[in-house]
């Protein structure tokens, strides 16, 4: 018997663009399956066939790529070797608007009018969302979503004759029609001067436009060996002079890494890669990226996994955690995170590089400025046997910290909110940090402590997640005691880490899910949800401490052979009655579960609460008093 292909993550992807909505999504081309795909960075609603029933076909075919547009998501430009379509998400439709309309198979490649590879990029101009670059052995250009192209550069390739040939003949014809060599392979146009254009070739030139176009110069570098696939151009985000690409050639039998730097327009170039430097010479590269924020920090994809730079390149160290031992395609930095595609283990995504921006050498702890964070609302995803689930974190905020040794006492992290009101304290699960911690109304300063083992103490680089609640209900277990509060606000907010004697702070926005807002859901309607919800949390944490007293009165009444107030043990039992559900099959509900109840209804979604739910709290305020009354009464008797 055979499973189905999708029982685990081995999607090969040609490479990976990202689009604007929230969340956002990840593009690529996916070999051998149907078409180019998309599927979310994380989970947009729940669904019943589990994660894997959020893959979109967004056109194309296999190989890709998938281009959204910048400012509308639910078009695509995608690409099917060579034939360029614009893929509408609303109605399922591909609209086909192939350069030249001509049927490319089964020819040699030196007759052919334009030649395109199977994966022949698009780009979308930075500066312009309405200007779109399409590359055969020339670029070509549109400005009304491919209706129309004009052809802006001559033929950019090496395009040696001898190459030009039809494979396989005369036994066996062995040309298609979409593995041609000498075709444009990579295009990008500067962030920072439009019309700054940079194209490699899969046979090794490399050019340089200025001015959009209307001429063109052959910056190849001279050290690189001809032939070789200019599989990245990256032009820097930080200096339209300085640009980086790498180049695979292991199809040549050479497995050396081709990273190079300029800082001239091309006109001198620079190897960052010697083999002794960190890449290992066995290693060939495909892709580069710099970070957009510091300048000199790149990534690097290699056949072998994913290097990092702090120096411009002039040292590189593995940066490969828990990803696989598998060719890194693409990199994309988006929103602060780095995004990758596989050839052979799918899309991978690092939550938060901002704190790579920040690292320095140091013998002090540091506590480093969390990114600003969407409050987004989603629920678990739930695979099945043949589909699992992608594996998505709950929504969070990431909080990075470096200790230079290990804490010699429990760390506590504070979160505070614009007011310096303490939303949530956490300390590190240790012996100390275990003692009983002084309790209070969830919105006075006065804070009780939730245990995390996650806080680590030990030496090195960590990484904690808050999970964006305030305290929940106390509880008489430990281990539920003050979980699952409701949402913090949209805000600023404020951490503060204390290792030994030292005090660490950094703040950070916690920012609306703006498809909330949209939706009709104000700040102020949140404000309102957050109160009742802090109310509702703070009348359940008096309830379960006062069933909890009481049982353990019962408890001590119960021990003696024969009580000498049997009344008040009724009194007691019928007391606990009311505030605890019996445990037997659909019992009616007691107060707590009926004060759950209510915070279930009124924290599951954002939203203003319903009159009812304002009824409801007041019903159970007044009843609850009944009960105190009635417990304090017979305390005092």
């Amino acid at each position: 018997s055979w499973s189905s292909q999708f029982n685990q993550p081995t999607a090969e992807l040609y490479q990976v663009e990202v689009d604007n909505q929230h969340p956002y999504w990840l593009y690529a081309g996916q070999q051998d399956n149907y078409s180019a795909i998309a599927v979310p960075s994380l989970p947009p609603h729940s669904h019943q066939l589990g994660g894997g029933a959020f893959l979109l076909d967004v056109g194309g075919c296999e190989t890709g790529p998938a281009v959204p547009h910048p400012t509308n998501p639910d078009i695509v430009f995608s690409n099917c070797k060579g034939r360029f379509s614009v893929f509408n998400k609303t109605t399922g439709q591909d609209q086909r608007y192939d350069v030249g309309a001509a049927n490319m198979y089964g020819h040699n490649p030196r007759d052919l009018r334009y030649r395109f590879q199977r994966v022949s990029p698009i780009h979308v101009s930075p500066h312009d969302p309405n200007v779109v670059y399409h590359c055969s052995q020339f670029v070509h250009r549109s400005t009304d979503g491919g209706k129309s192209w004009e052809t802006i550069s001559p033929d950019l390739t090496a395009f040696p004759p001898e190459r030009q040939v039809i494979s396989g003949s005369p036994i066996t014809r062995d040309i298609t029609g979409e593995e041609f060599y000498s075709t444009i392979y990579s295009i990008r146009e500067s962030k920072l001067q439009k019309g700054l254009i940079w194209v490699g070739a899969n046979d090794g030139p490399v050019h340089l436009t200025r001015d959009g176009g209307q001429s063109w110069q052959d910056v190849t570098p001279e050290s690189l060996p001809p032939g070789g696939r200019v599989d990245c151009v990256e032009p820097s985000p930080h200096d339209p002079a300085k640009a980086y690409i790498a180049v695979l050639r292991y199809q040549l039998g050479d497995e050396r890494p081709y990273i190079y730097r300029t800082n001239d327009f091309g006109k001198s170039w620079t190897l960052l890669t010697d083999g002794r430097n960190g890449i290992p010479a066995d290693h060939p590269t495909r892709v580069v990226r710099e970070d957009p924020e510091r300048p000199g920090l790149l990534y690097a994809g290699t056949e072998y996994g994913l290097f990092l730079s702090f120096d411009d390149g002039k040292t590189w160290q593995a940066f490969q955690q828990n990803l696989p031992r598998t060719p890194v395609t693409d990199i994309k930095l988006h929103r602060d995170d780095l995004v990758l595609s596989t050839m052979g283990r799918g899309f991978w995504i690092l939550d938060n590089v901002s704190t790579l921006r920040q690292l320095t050498q140091t013998e002090q702890p540091q506590l480093f400025a969390p990114k600003d964070t969407y409050r987004y609302r989603y629920g678990r995803t739930r695979g099945t046997h043949a589909v699992p689930s992608p594996d998505y974190h709950a929504p969070s905020v990431v909080i990075d910290y470096f200790l230079p040794d290990k804490a010699k006492t429990p760390l506590r992290l504070d979160i505070l909110d614009a007011q310096g009101r303490r939303v949530r304290s956490i300390a590190s699960h240790t012996d100390t940090a275990r003692q009983e911690q002084p309790e209070r109304d969830m919105r006075t300063n006065e804070a009780p402590f939730t245990l995390d083992s996650r806080l680590d103490t030990k030496a090195g680089l960590h990484r904690f997640r808050w999970d964006l609640r305030h305290f929940g209900p106390w509880d008489a277990n430990t281990r539920r005691r003050f979980r699952g509060g409701p949402l913090a606000l949209p805000g600023t907010y404020t951490l503060r880490l204390h290792v030994d004697r030292i005090t660490l702070e950094q703040s950070f926005h916690l920012l609306p899910d703006p498809r909330v807002l949209e939706a009709g859901v104000s700040q102020e309607d949140l404000e309102k949800q957050l109160t009742l919800c802090l109310d509702v949390v703070s009348l359940l944490s008096e309830a379960k401490k006062l069933a909890h007293e009481i049982q353990q009165e019962r408890k001590k009444l119960e021990k003696k052979d024969a009580p000498s107030n049997p009344s008040r043990l009724e009194t007691l039992k019928t007391l606990e009655d009311r505030l605890i559900t019996p445990k037997e099959r659909y019992p009616q509900p007691r107060f707590i579960d009926q004060a759950r109840y209510l915070y279930g209804v009124i924290s599951r979604a954002d939203q203003l609460p319903g009159k009812d739910a304002y009824q409801r709290f007041e019903e159970l305020k007044e009843l609850f008093q009944g009960l105190k009354n009635q417990w304090e009464e017979e305390m005092r008797e």
